[in-house]
């Protein structure tokens, strides 16, 4: 059994903090059967299709929001998911691309070529145009639908864009993160355009804008716009909590007793990303939606504990398969809810909201076979058992394999060197690397990240491509069951052989120089001609050997806008 450097803390401490007591120990917690007798006469089916309003924050870590016994002020989200249900089985994918596209789409990202990494700025790559989204479903449904923030799904070519992909309207950005004042990105050194679009147009009058403060106040625009008698779908795609860490004033000097000037900062943006759904819940109760509303509110991945997040009690962080980095905040608040004002254990996975809402909508899912999500909806407003008893976080054959893995370690089946993990009922199992797997308290004292984190660091198991946890006994993964039980293994190993035969190849090309903002009028955005698109599309081989193929055509590429650029300079001189 691994042994754990416990200095400074004992079990009877952590208890005293609240850190392994919040979900059984607090009033607001305790699973309660609604009291309001309304409930009782609610219709079996709405009178109306519902308002929808999907709220996702980034990197927001497991430990960071009030409820979850934080120190972060977040009163708006308190209250909300005390009046509703939370969600404490809930997972999610630890980074973004993954989770964005699991949202749109219902499925895995075996299912969709996108389970290596994130979409880069530069490759010619996007959610693919085969998928049918889940605001596309919406509009079939007759919604209207909207999208307000960041986007991460690709863009290199106009059909790639949200509004192409199922949104009537759109603001926000397109690339993975932008300065919150600015809008400016930078992939690197040199590599920086601006990043704020308005439909499929270059938003350079919203610049100095703080981004969280922008999106709400669209929000509140199209409410105020729009009819209530009429359907609607919006996905609020906040920029907060990821970085650059960036607040207004007013918000950082509440926090102006913390040490850590990095969770000063990251505590400051949560608060006002409270604030800005609070704002947003107003507008649905000021323009009369919010009767007939449902809102659900996710992170999209574990927090950064380097940038100010925490995870704790839960091990790991983003972009890691330990629970902190798949482990998300999540809860549903509406009035149609029947059973309100509880926690619900069941277990339910971010690729869930696609069927469970188009099914909320009346929408047709009859041509969409092959999803991965379940209509969870019962689960959540009746407390009935959900549907999802097993979740595949991932399969991942281009990330660095395991030094330690092998096909023997794998019974034969398996090679334990690929990155993969998997929950089926109570256990969890994960092969190669999994990433970051330390245990790492909130950052309060001024010297963090330094030795005190280390107090909660793994100090043997460094060898091993196999562990296997009871995630319902030991959600903090502490105890490694890999040995004691290797019939557990074999199983969920053969899981993952199963999955894995439905995987299509990965998409992860090669970046392409034509995209550099440069090209595009100073602005992140559509760059790919149709030739470009037919070349790549044709070729079939989206896996890192394909990479290597086409280096001698990147170079020569590189060479001539190299060139390009300098006459373009010389000429503006």
């Amino acid at each position: 059994m691994a042994v754990y450097a416990l200095t400074g803390f004992s079990l009877v401490s952590l208890l005293s903090f609240g850190y392994l007591s919040w979900d059984w120990m607090k009033p607001s917690l305790v699973a309660d059967v609604a009291t309001d007798p309304m409930e009782k006469s609610l219709p079996p089916a709405f009178a109306r299709p519902p308002h929808i309003i999907f709220i996702l924050t980034d990197d927001q870590g497991y430990h960071d929001v009030g409820y979850h016994g934080s120190d972060i002020q977040t009163p708006t989200l308190d209250r909300l998911a005390a009046e509703g249900v939370k969600l404490e089985n809930y997972y999610i994918q630890p980074i973004c691309t993954p989770s964005r596209s699991q949202l749109i789409t219902g499925r895995y990202q075996i299912h969709t070529g996108l389970q290596h990494s994130i979409i880069r700025p530069r490759q010619p790559n996007c959610l693919p145009l085969d998928q049918v989204t889940l605001p596309q479903k919406l509009q079939e449904a007759g919604y209207s639908t909207h999208m307000v923030g960041k986007w991460h799904l690709g863009f290199y070519k106009k059909e790639c864009l949200p509004t192409r992909r199922g949104f009537d309207t759109f603001l926000g950005s397109l690339t993975g993160n932008v300065d919150y004042y600015t809008y400016d990105n930078c992939d690197g050194p040199g590599v920086c355009g601006y990043d704020l679009h308005e439909g499929e147009d270059v938003a350079w009058d919203q610049s100095g804008k703080y981004s969280t403060f922008l999106y709400a106040q669209r929000v509140n625009k199209i409410l105020a716009s729009h009819s209530p008698k009429e359907p609607i779908f919006i996905y609020v795609a906040f920029q907060a909590v990821h970085t650059p860490l960036q607040s207004p004033k007013e918000y950082i000097y509440r926090y102006r007793s913390m040490g850590n000037v990095a969770r000063r900062k990251y505590a400051a943006m949560v608060t006002c990303m409270d604030e800005a759904v609070k704002n947003i819940t107003w507008a649905l109760k000021k323009y009369g939606y919010y009767d007939n509303s449902v809102i659900v509110f996710s992170t999209d991945n574990g927090g950064q504990t380097f940038s100010g997040g925490s995870n704790w009690p839960l091990r790991g962080r983003k972009g890691t398969y330990w629970e902190g980095g798949v482990r998300g905040i999540g809860f549903v608040h509406s009035p149609l809810i029947k059973r309100k004002r509880r926690t619900s254990w069941a277990l339910v996975h971010i690729t869930d909201w696609y069927p469970t809402l188009v099914s909320l909508a009346r929408g047709n899912l009859s041509n969409v076979p092959g999803l991965d999500g379940y209509n969870v909806w019962p689960a959540i407003s009746e407390g009935k058992e959900s549907p999802r008893t097993e979740i595949l976080h991932n399969i991942d054959p281009l990330y660095n394999h395991a030094k330690y893995g092998s096909l023997e370690d794998g019974f034969g089946i398996w090679n334990t060197a690929v990155q993969a993990s998997i929950r089926v009922g109570e256990w969890k199992l994960l092969t190669g690397d999994p990433g970051y797997s330390d245990w790492i308290p909130p950052q309060t004292l001024t010297n963090f990240p330094g030795s005190w984190w280390n107090l909660e660091r793994l100090t043997d198991g460094l060898r091993k491509s196999v562990w296997l946890f009871n995630i319902t006994a030991d959600p903090y993964e502490r105890y490694d069951l890999s040995d004691q039980r290797p019939d557990v293994v074999r199983t969920l190993l053969m899981r993952l052989v199963h999955y894995n035969r439905t995987a299509i190849p990965v998409r992860y090309p090669a970046e392409n120089p034509r995209a550099h903002p440069d090209f595009n009028g100073g602005a992140w955005g559509p760059w790919a001609s149709e030739d470009d698109v037919e070349e790549w599309e044709g070729m079939g081989e989206p896996l890192k050997s394909r990479n290597k193929k086409k280096k001698c055509k990147i170079c020569k590429l590189r060479s001539f806008f190299r060139k390009l650029n300098t006459r373009l300079m010389s000429n503006r001189i």
